[in-house]
């Protein structure tokens, strides 16, 4: 009886298409989505990364309160030259698009069938629904409930659990890079030889620990939580601009990639500095390892510290 009912209810139009939702074989025709999927990433990268270098080179005066550091400090500082970032940043998404060929495959979402899996989430919603309401047969209100779930519930879950994977991967692999001599030496020191980051040398690292703490972090998260190739391509897409904007030397209030989290570019740039160097391991999204291991560390906890190392001195 619950299932001839929800399906009245289907062919009165209680069956709607989120916002976000299309059937077409590709987004873009006629690139597939799995190329789409690893060119997102590529040029949200370089996107941001060439405005935020536009705005290190314009010498505008009212950017300089947004300054994390000051521009010479930038030149100076920093141990390995712009070129040679540019091509070990370009190799890391070159290795990245190859495993990508390999791992994604091309999906038909219109031949998905949403009503179905609608009706198999309201059969398992039915009882509970029915017990908040107070009884009775709502099969429309029940469908409604099981769309929710399915068009926003399950996606939402999905992508902050491929946050939190992807968080976790590199919170700990990029702690044992700091924790390990052999592995800092060899490998993680590269990154660090920015002393002072900027936008698009935040994928700047050995090509191993490129592959170890990005790609494969990225592709363990996709893979966890079942995320379709669109999906992928949202989450890779966000991670590299999170990555960049961690990186751009700019403390902004405005920044929509700042506002959201304490996992900023102010936040990370202590990290990179000698008084930091064994905090802030938390990349890219939150900080929530930082806050629950002990190794969070504030502008005012590095305040603290510079003014107790000027009364021992």
């Amino acid at each position: 009886m619950l299932q001839s009912n929800q399906t009245a209810c289907l062919t009165k139009d209680h069956f709607t298409y989120p916002i976000y939702h299309t059937s077409r074989q590709s987004l873009i025709h006629p690139i597939p989505d799995r190329l789409l999927t690893l060119a997102s990433p590529i040029v949200a990268y370089w996107s941001l990364s060439l405005l935020f270098h536009y705005l290190d080179t314009c010498n505008w005066k009212r950017l300089e309160k947004y300054r994390i550091h000051p521009s010479e400090e930038v030149k100076s500082r920093n141990l390995v030259s712009r070129s040679q970032v540019v091509w070990a940043v370009i190799f890391q998404q070159v290795i990245q698009t190859i495993m990508g060929l390999f791992w994604l495959s091309d999906e038909s979402p219109g031949a998905i069938n949403h009503a179905l899996k609608i009706r198999e989430i309201a059969g398992v919603l039915h009882p509970f629904v029915d017990a908040v309401l107070g009884g009775g047969e709502r099969p429309c209100v029940v469908l409604e409930v099981a769309s929710f779930v399915y068009w926003w519930g399950i996606p939402i879950v999905q992508f902050f659990g491929a946050m939190f994977i992807i968080d976790t991967w590199q919170y700990f692999l990029h702690r044992l890079m700091h924790i390990n001599k052999f592995l800092y030496k060899q490998f993680h020191s590269w990154h660090h030889r920015l002393y002072v980051p900027y936008a698009f040398g935040s994928l700047y690292n050995h090509p191993l620990e490129g592959f170890l703490l990005d790609t494969l972090g990225a592709v363990i998260a996709e893979w966890a939580m079942g995320l379709s190739t669109r999906q992928a391509m949202l989450l890779f897409s966000v991670s590299s601009l999170k990555t960049v904007d961690d990186h751009c030397g700019y403390n902004f209030p405005w920044d929509p990639l700042q506002m959201l989290t304490g996992n900023n570019a102010d936040y990370h740039d202590i990290h990179h500095q000698v008084i930091g160097v064994k905090s802030n391991f938390s990349q890219p999204f939150f900080v929530h390892w930082d806050a629950l291991l002990g190794t969070r560390m504030t502008r005012q906890d590095v305040e603290r510290r510079r003014r107790k190392a000027d009364k021992a001195e």
